[in-house]
């Protein structure tokens, strides 16, 4: 089992940057593939990005991809979202989850764990 804290929002303005990280509590760490997601005010839950174990595989929305950047520090058991070129659509809940063991890492895969979620705004 595995514990998700997300912290790093905040008020930012468009075309800033903001990087979030995810703390993960537990001793398998580096056996979770781990996931970013978003939820605008209003909207369903969407995808953003997801990593695997070792982090050489990721993959990305297409509405963030060439912007955000997911990593992370096993060692640290730390999971990240580097957010570039920063949007008013972008203005969300952010939330980090994680999931057991090998498989996709796209918006059909379905995580077991999420944090509690941390706010990111984007000014026009």
């Amino acid at each position: 089992q595995v514990q998700l804290v997300e912290s790093g929002g905040g008020l930012v303005q468009a075309g800033g940057s903001l990087r979030l990280s995810c703390a993960a509590s537990g001793r398998t760490f580096d056996s979770y593939r781990m996931g970013w997601f978003r939820q605008a005010p209003g909207k369903g839950r969407e995808w953003v990005a997801g990593i695997s174990w070792g982090g050489t595989l990721t993959r990305y929305a297409d509405s963030v991809k060439g912007r955000f950047t997911i990593s992370r520090d096993n060692a640290k058991k730390t999971v990240y979202l580097q957010m570039n070129s920063l949007r008013p659509e972008d203005t969300a809940v952010y939330y980090c989850a994680a999931v057991w063991g090998s498989g996709t890492l796209d918006s059909t895969t379905r995580y077991d764990y999420w944090g509690q979620g941390t706010q990111v705004t984007v000014s026009s």
